[in-house]
Protein backbone atom coordinates (compact mmCIF):
# COMPACT_ATOMS: atom_id res chain seq x y z
CA UNK A 1 0.00 0.00 0.00
CA UNK A 2 0.73 3.50 -0.49
CA UNK A 3 0.81 6.16 2.36
CA UNK A 4 1.41 9.64 1.86
CA UNK A 5 0.23 13.32 3.22
CA UNK A 6 0.87 16.87 4.97
CA UNK A 7 0.35 19.41 7.15
CA UNK A 8 0.39 23.13 6.72
CA UNK A 9 1.76 25.20 9.61
CA UNK A 10 0.64 28.36 8.14
CA UNK A 11 -3.20 27.94 9.14
CA UNK A 12 -3.51 27.27 5.67
CA UNK A 13 -6.08 24.72 4.14
CA UNK A 14 -4.81 22.22 2.63
CA UNK A 15 -4.75 21.38 -1.72
CA UNK A 16 -6.45 18.78 -2.44
CA UNK A 17 -5.17 18.51 -5.63
CA UNK A 18 -1.82 18.38 -3.89
CA UNK A 19 -3.28 14.93 -2.16
CA UNK A 20 -4.57 13.54 -4.66
CA UNK A 21 -1.21 13.90 -6.99
CA UNK A 22 0.80 12.47 -3.86
CA UNK A 23 -2.10 9.48 -4.00
CA UNK A 24 -1.87 8.60 -7.65
CA UNK A 25 1.82 8.68 -7.35
CA UNK A 26 1.78 5.58 -5.46
CA UNK A 27 -1.07 4.22 -7.08
CA UNK A 28 1.45 1.19 -8.29
CA UNK A 29 1.82 0.61 -4.60
CA UNK A 30 -1.78 -0.09 -4.31
CA UNK A 31 -4.00 -0.82 -7.14
CA UNK A 32 -7.20 -2.04 -5.55
CA UNK A 33 -8.71 1.17 -4.51
CA UNK A 34 -7.83 5.06 -2.65
CA UNK A 35 -8.71 7.24 -0.76
CA UNK A 36 -7.99 10.66 1.28
CA UNK A 37 -9.27 12.43 4.40
CA UNK A 38 -8.94 16.34 5.06
CA UNK A 39 -9.19 18.19 8.55
CA UNK A 40 -8.61 21.61 7.95
CA UNK A 41 -4.62 21.94 7.35
CA UNK A 42 -3.97 17.90 7.73
CA UNK A 43 -4.32 15.75 4.60
CA UNK A 44 -4.28 12.00 4.36
CA UNK A 45 -4.53 9.30 1.64
CA UNK A 46 -4.04 6.03 0.96
CA UNK A 47 -3.46 3.64 -2.07
CA UNK A 48 -4.45 0.25 -1.08
CA UNK A 49 -3.20 -3.30 -2.01
CA UNK A 50 -6.30 -5.39 -0.27
CA UNK A 51 -4.47 -8.52 1.13
CA UNK A 52 -6.38 -9.70 4.14
CA UNK A 53 -10.02 -7.82 4.05
CA UNK A 54 -11.26 -7.41 0.59
CA UNK A 55 -14.08 -5.34 1.60
CA UNK A 56 -14.91 -1.86 1.66
CA UNK A 57 -14.82 -1.95 5.28
CA UNK A 58 -11.16 -2.19 5.36
CA UNK A 59 -10.47 0.71 3.26
CA UNK A 60 -8.49 3.13 4.05
CA UNK A 61 -7.72 6.56 5.42
CA UNK A 62 -9.48 4.41 8.39
CA UNK A 63 -11.47 6.76 10.92
CA UNK A 64 -12.48 5.72 14.14
CA UNK A 65 -15.94 5.10 14.80
CA UNK A 66 -16.32 8.55 17.23
CA UNK A 67 -14.41 10.36 14.16
CA UNK A 68 -11.79 11.41 16.10
CA UNK A 69 -8.75 9.19 15.20
CA UNK A 70 -7.74 8.28 11.25
CA UNK A 71 -5.10 5.78 10.10
CA UNK A 72 -3.16 5.38 6.80
CA UNK A 73 -1.54 1.74 7.21
CA UNK A 74 1.30 0.14 4.95
CA UNK A 75 2.12 -3.39 5.77
CA UNK A 76 0.89 -6.78 7.97
CA UNK A 77 0.86 -7.17 12.05
CA UNK A 78 1.28 -11.38 12.06
CA UNK A 79 -0.27 -11.49 15.52
CA UNK A 80 -3.55 -8.92 14.70
CA UNK A 81 -5.83 -11.53 15.50
CA UNK A 82 -4.44 -12.49 19.01
CA UNK A 83 -4.15 -8.09 19.57
CA UNK A 84 -7.53 -8.26 18.57
CA UNK A 85 -8.58 -10.26 21.21
CA UNK A 86 -7.76 -8.38 24.14
CA UNK A 87 -8.93 -5.16 22.70
CA UNK A 88 -12.65 -6.96 22.10
CA UNK A 89 -12.28 -7.76 25.60
CA UNK A 90 -11.47 -4.52 26.98
CA UNK A 91 -15.09 -3.62 25.07
CA UNK A 92 -13.98 -2.40 21.47
CA UNK A 93 -15.93 -3.68 18.45
CA UNK A 94 -14.60 -4.36 14.87
CA UNK A 95 -16.46 -3.52 11.80
CA UNK A 96 -13.63 -5.63 9.80
CA UNK A 97 -11.43 -8.04 10.08
CA UNK A 98 -8.37 -6.65 9.03
CA UNK A 99 -5.31 -5.69 10.63
CA UNK A 100 -5.53 -1.81 9.96
CA UNK A 101 -8.47 -1.73 11.95
CA UNK A 102 -6.82 -3.31 14.41
CA UNK A 103 -3.34 -1.17 14.31
CA UNK A 104 -5.75 1.57 14.86
CA UNK A 105 -7.52 0.50 17.94
CA UNK A 106 -4.29 -0.46 19.67
CA UNK A 107 -2.97 3.53 19.09
CA UNK A 108 -6.10 4.58 20.67
CA UNK A 109 -6.06 2.48 23.45
CA UNK A 110 -2.06 2.16 24.46
CA UNK A 111 -0.94 4.85 22.43
CA UNK A 112 2.71 4.67 20.93
CA UNK A 113 3.03 1.69 23.62
CA UNK A 114 1.29 -0.37 21.25
CA UNK A 115 4.06 -0.36 18.10
CA UNK A 116 6.15 -2.97 20.74
CA UNK A 117 3.40 -5.21 20.83
CA UNK A 118 2.93 -5.27 16.66
CA UNK A 119 5.25 -8.63 15.41
CA UNK A 120 5.21 -7.86 11.82
CA UNK A 121 5.85 -5.14 8.89
CA UNK A 122 4.72 -1.69 9.28
CA UNK A 123 4.70 1.77 8.09
CA UNK A 124 1.82 3.87 9.28
CA UNK A 125 0.57 7.64 9.86
CA UNK A 126 -1.98 8.12 12.59
CA UNK A 127 -3.90 11.80 13.14
CA UNK A 128 -5.57 12.88 16.49
CA UNK A 129 -8.29 15.28 15.48
CA UNK A 130 -8.83 16.43 18.70
CA UNK A 131 -5.05 17.05 19.83
CA UNK A 132 -3.85 17.93 16.42
CA UNK A 133 -1.30 15.26 16.68
CA UNK A 134 0.63 13.40 13.77
CA UNK A 135 2.50 9.81 15.08
CA UNK A 136 4.49 8.41 12.08
CA UNK A 137 6.08 4.91 12.43
CA UNK A 138 8.27 1.91 11.02
CA UNK A 139 8.63 -1.01 11.95
CA UNK A 140 11.69 -2.66 13.70
CA UNK A 141 13.86 -3.74 10.69
CA UNK A 142 11.99 -0.83 8.30
CA UNK A 143 10.73 -3.43 5.35
CA UNK A 144 8.46 -0.89 4.89
CA UNK A 145 9.73 2.62 4.36
CA UNK A 146 8.83 6.23 5.12
CA UNK A 147 10.27 9.23 3.89
CA UNK A 148 9.56 12.93 5.38
CA UNK A 149 10.02 16.55 4.66
CA UNK A 150 9.79 19.50 6.67
CA UNK A 151 10.30 23.53 7.19
CA UNK A 152 8.38 26.22 8.53
CA UNK A 153 5.68 25.98 6.19
CA UNK A 154 4.77 22.36 5.98
CA UNK A 155 5.71 18.79 6.85
CA UNK A 156 5.09 16.35 4.19
CA UNK A 157 5.35 12.28 4.47
CA UNK A 158 5.10 9.68 2.14
CA UNK A 159 5.69 5.98 1.27
CA UNK A 160 8.22 7.19 -1.51
CA UNK A 161 10.33 10.29 -1.95
CA UNK A 162 8.41 10.90 -5.10
CA UNK A 163 5.12 11.33 -2.98
CA UNK A 164 7.08 13.99 -1.65
CA UNK A 165 7.51 16.33 -4.73
CA UNK A 166 4.10 16.73 -5.65
CA UNK A 167 4.17 19.25 -2.91
CA UNK A 168 5.52 22.45 -4.13
CA UNK A 169 7.03 23.54 -0.81
CA UNK A 170 9.81 20.20 -1.38
CA UNK A 171 11.86 20.94 -4.23
CA UNK A 172 14.45 18.75 -6.27
CA UNK A 173 17.74 19.66 -4.63
CA UNK A 174 20.56 17.25 -4.48
CA UNK A 175 21.99 16.62 -0.91
CA UNK A 176 25.54 16.23 -1.13
CA UNK A 177 26.18 14.40 2.69
CA UNK A 178 23.95 11.66 1.07
CA UNK A 179 25.04 11.74 -1.87
CA UNK A 180 28.70 11.17 -0.23
CA UNK A 181 27.47 8.38 1.77
CA UNK A 182 26.13 6.55 -0.65
CA UNK A 183 29.27 6.57 -3.18
CA UNK A 184 31.26 5.50 0.50
CA UNK A 185 28.86 2.58 1.80
CA UNK A 186 26.65 1.94 -1.43
CA UNK A 187 23.77 2.74 0.83
CA UNK A 188 22.82 5.07 3.95
CA UNK A 189 23.69 4.44 7.13
CA UNK A 190 21.95 7.20 8.70
CA UNK A 191 18.82 8.78 7.94
CA UNK A 192 19.77 10.66 4.83
CA UNK A 193 19.08 10.72 1.29
CA UNK A 194 19.98 11.83 -2.17
CA UNK A 195 17.34 14.81 -1.81
CA UNK A 196 17.92 17.83 0.40
CA UNK A 197 15.60 17.77 3.54
CA UNK A 198 14.55 14.56 2.62
CA UNK A 199 15.40 11.93 5.36
CA UNK A 200 14.31 8.65 5.53
CA UNK A 201 12.34 7.56 9.17
CA UNK A 202 14.72 5.18 10.91
CA UNK A 203 13.69 1.78 11.22
CA UNK A 204 12.21 0.84 14.81
CA UNK A 205 11.42 4.52 15.26
CA UNK A 206 8.61 6.68 15.64
CA UNK A 207 7.51 10.13 14.82
CA UNK A 208 5.40 12.85 16.46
Amino acid sequence: CGVSGYINFKNKPIEKNILLNMCKTLRHRGPDGYGIFEDKYFGLSHTRLSIIDLTKNASQPMISKDGRYVISYNGEVFNFKEIKKNLVSLGYNFKSNSDSEVVLYSLIHWGIDSLSKFNGQFALAFWDKKTKTLILARDRYGIKPMYYFRNDKSFVFGSEIKALFCNPEVRVQINKKGLLEYLTFQNFLSNQTLFENVNILNPGTFLI
